[in-house]
């Protein structure tokens, strides 16, 4: 006898802007997820965003039916009493599940978790990079290297607009957060980057992070987004960018002879022939397009999922809440050694094509043989 699939949980998403890859999520997987409505201020964007996907758009969020399963909260939060958050707690209050995007202050998700127990609701937070294809790959390899090497120390970077994110990346790495400590090394007036020297689940860790922002354009002019690396025995493993590749580069150590000189081959050096760098994903780095027309709404689809788990087994929620705790405390701590971001106004940044860069080697090389004759 087949078991009988559960019946696709309906879903409102609150807010139009970064809710859109939400919406487009919830599209990718009509068989466990229907989208029922919009919650909205009413803008002619969210009333456009509800006419394509053909659902009710609400105002007020007393205006949720009661059948409502889950709730997407991707409003601006971040801050003690932010919308998003004080919608959060009305859904949980309801006994309506919520997934809210990050970042949430640690205050504002243990009152949620009180009133999702009270309730009988699951809650959660979605710092969404952990679930994209490359990362997880990245965690899937720092798994298997913590079973067989203990991790020396980690060296990772990231624009201050998503450290949140970056904290829950490395703890999972790690395999936790805790112990951890922040120490701020101040930088000489005018560097873009600020640099912490940390301890993350007791390991020895170094931050930088790009520590400027654009008041009115805070989702552009981040220098870069995730970088990560674990350092072992055996080398480094490390995620370059939030999007791949994932590289492994094996470190080099070369035996010595009875007279102490080094030996780079024959007996003895048969560590040498493995390659110095190994690329470990299998597909090309996507193209933003590709990025956020189906690896971000994948790994929100992802989240879901780990919510739906969460509501199908209570005793998953009381992992997924001590964890979301750790990472907002964890990141209140860093936020307050990091200090304000310096605040900048450049220009929309001038775009560099591989092309350019891969001719410009070329004429270098051609140059340099002409000049040797």
């Amino acid at each position: 006898m087949r078991m009988m699939r559960p019946p696709p949980s309906k879903i409102v998403v609150a807010g139009t802007g970064f809710g859109r890859f939400y919406l487009d999520a919830i599209d990718a997987v009509p068989q466990r997820y229907t989208l029922t409505g919009i919650l909205a201020r009413g803008s002619s964007q969210s009333q456009r965003c509800a006419r394509e996907h053909g659902v009710a758009l609400y105002t007020d969020a007393r205006e949720i039916p009661e059948d409502v399963d889950i709730v997407c909260v991707v409003l601006r939060s971040g801050g003690i009493g932010s919308p998003g958050s004080e919608l959060a707690k009305q859904m949980l209050a309801r006994g309506i599940h919520v997934l809210q995007e990050h970042p949430v202050h640690a205050s504002e998700i243990t009152e949620c978790l009180r009133l999702a127990r009270a309730n009988a609701a699951a809650y959660a937070v979605n710092t969404l990079y952990p679930n994209l294809d490359p990362v997880r790959q990245f965690l899937i390899a720092a798994e298997q290297l913590r079973r067989r090497q203990r991790i020396l120390c980690v060296d990772a970077a990231c624009n201050s607009q998503i450290s949140y994110p970056l904290l829950d990346l490395i703890g999972q790495a790690l395999g936790g957060l805790r112990p951890w400590s922040f120490n701020d090394c101040p930088p000489p007036q005018g560097q873009p980057f600020r640099n912490l020297y940390a301890i993350i689940a007791g390991i020895p860790t170094t931050l930088h992070i790009h520590n400027q922002v654009h008041p009115e354009d805070p989702d552009n002019h981040g220098l870069l987004m995730h970088r990560v690396s674990l350092f072992c025995e055996g080398g480094v493993l490390t995620l370059t960018d939030t999007h791949g590749p994932v590289l492994w580069n094996a470190r080099m150590h070369s035996p010595r002879d009875v007279s102490g000189r080094l030996q780079l081959s024959g007996p003895g050096t048969e560590r040498l022939a493995c390659p110095s760098t190994s690329l470990l994903d299998t597909l090309p780095t996507p193209s933003f397009h590709e990025i956020f027309a189906h690896i971000w709404p994948t790994a929100m689809v992802r989240a879901l999922d780990g919510l739906r788990a969460d509501i199908a087994d209570p005793q998953r929620r009381v992992h997924t809440g001590h964890w979301a705790l750790d990472v907002a405390l964890a990141w209140h701590e860093l936020n307050g050694q990091l200090g304000t971001p310096e605040l900048i106004r450049p220009a929309s940044p001038e775009p560099l094509p591989l092309e350019k860069l891969i001719r410009a080697r070329s004429r270098k090389k051609h140059s340099g043989r002409h000049h040797r004759k």
